[in-house]
């Protein structure tokens, strides 16, 4: 079976403490810690179990925090690089950790969703890191919370960056219409694929490959269609990926997460982003297209 899986253990700290996000102000114990860790092994285990079973997976690790401080991580992104039936494994960071590890992935599968907390992080310090990856040959995409605070920090950041790596902007939907006209057409000239994250999506009834082919794990193997569908749909070790799917239409009203609306097949988003739709980093050819020269 060909499928992608979503895993979130218990780690719910982070080494940052953005004023945008509720998680920077928790700090774990150490047997939430040792909880997560046992969880991620267990994940690793079975995924590796699948060897020649006639699996296709695909992995990203999106934990509420940040995971490659943690050793556990960092050894599970080189294994799971590494195998035959692993097409593809992705985390989402915030890139503060060492990076020396990571001349042991395989490149060809390994890739980075990285986030940039203007505040957090010097910028030196931050493109210091992006170009080490850069260096590796190992891919990966940048993206920033689209709050009018940061725009400066964005904006500098853009023209630093090489112009082959793609920097995303997540939109700010805490408030009602936030951005202005002018806030759009700026947030356009960064990144020209910024409508498809600032909408948000009619969803409720709609096909989804979510719970058929891609699939949201957490902790202990508990498996829901997707993170914001607090519906349980089995358990990946007990019930298995052949167990688990099935067609089914989404029960929200609306979409409003990258990693959710990605998976809806009307919205055709693999032509923005072709094979590179888990780590979201945009097409070359559709980045030309669509570029938006600033005024």
């Amino acid at each position: 079976m060909k499928a992608t899986l979503y895993f979130r253990g218990s780690l719910t700290s982070c080494n940052y403490d953005c004023p945008y996000c509720p998680f920077s102000k928790n700090i774990d114990t150490r047997a939430t810690l040792a909880r997560d860790r046992d969880q991620v092994m267990q994940f690793v285990d079975w995924v590796r179990g699948r060897a020649g079973k006639g699996d296709r997976l695909s992995v990203f690790f999106n934990p509420y925090g940040e995971a490659l401080i943690h050793r556990w991580y960092r050894e599970a992104i080189t294994e799971l690089s590494h195998l035959d039936h692993v097409e593809k494994v992705a985390i989402q960071t915030n890139l503060s950790a060492k990076l020396d590890w990571t001349e042991k992935l395989n490149r060809d599968k390994a890739a980075f969703w990285v986030t940039y907390h203007p505040g957090q992080t010097k910028e030196a310090n931050f493109l210091d890191q992006c170009m080490q990856l850069h260096r590796r040959n190992i891919p990966f995409s940048v993206g920033s919370v689209g709050v009018r605070s940061a725009f400066g920090a964005i904006r500098s950041l853009r023209q630093a960056l090489p112009d082959d790596v793609y920097l995303w902007v997540n939109a700010y939907k805490d408030k009602k219409d936030y951005y202005s006209a002018e806030d759009l057409i700026f947030l356009r000239t960064i990144d020209p694929l910024f409508d498809y994250n600032v909408s948000d999506y009619d969803s409720m009834g709609k096909p989804c490959e979510t719970g058929n082919s891609v699939f949201y794990v957490q902790g202990p193997g508990i498996v829901k269609r997707c993170y914001k569908d607090r519906q349980v749909i089995g358990h990946l070790y007990r019930d298995g990926l052949e167990g688990l799917s099935e067609q089914r239409a989404c029960r929200m009203k609306c979409c409003d997460c990258y990693i959710g609306y990605i998976h809806m097949p009307e919205l055709k988003l693999d032509r923005a982003y072709g094979g590179r739709l888990l780590e979201r980093i945009a097409s070359p050819a559709v980045l030309a297209e669509t570029q938006i020269s600033p005024s």
